[in-house]
């Protein structure tokens, strides 16, 4: 059982909201690839949380991405809740999931990494 699942219902909501929280706008896909869920399972947490406005989604280009709703009343509650529960995670865990990867944009440009991900 994960940390928030007891609070949330379902440890795929717990971490589709750790996803939001650590990166700021991303698709279904992404989320369901990253975190190991079936595509619907994904769209189906994601649309429970929109509908009761912890998320929004908009478009871009053809792309719908989900963000956390900057005007969700208890947003800054919710993310430092989120953030003390990402402190109990294993850090090998941690590091697989939910942190941010960094790609180069062109050919030949180098990766950069967050501070402390990697020697």
């Amino acid at each position: 059982m994960s940390m928030l699942e007891p609070l949330f219902g379902s440890a795929a909501r717990e971490r589709l909201l750790l996803w939001l929280l650590t990166r700021p706008e991303s698709y279904p896909r992404e989320m369901a690839v990253g975190l190991g869920y079936s595509l619907g399972t994904v769209q189906g947490v994601l649309a429970g949380l929109e509908q009761g406005g912890v998320v929004v989604s908009f478009l871009r280009g053809k792309v719908r991405l989900y963000r956390l709703n900057p005007r969700y009343p208890f947003r800054r509650e919710l993310e430092a809740l989120l953030q003390r529960a990402l402190e109990f995670y294993p850090a090998a865990e941690r590091e697989r999931l939910f942190t941010p990867r960094l790609r180069p944009r062109r050919p030949g440009k180098r990766v950069q990494y967050v501070e402390g991900s990697r020697a």
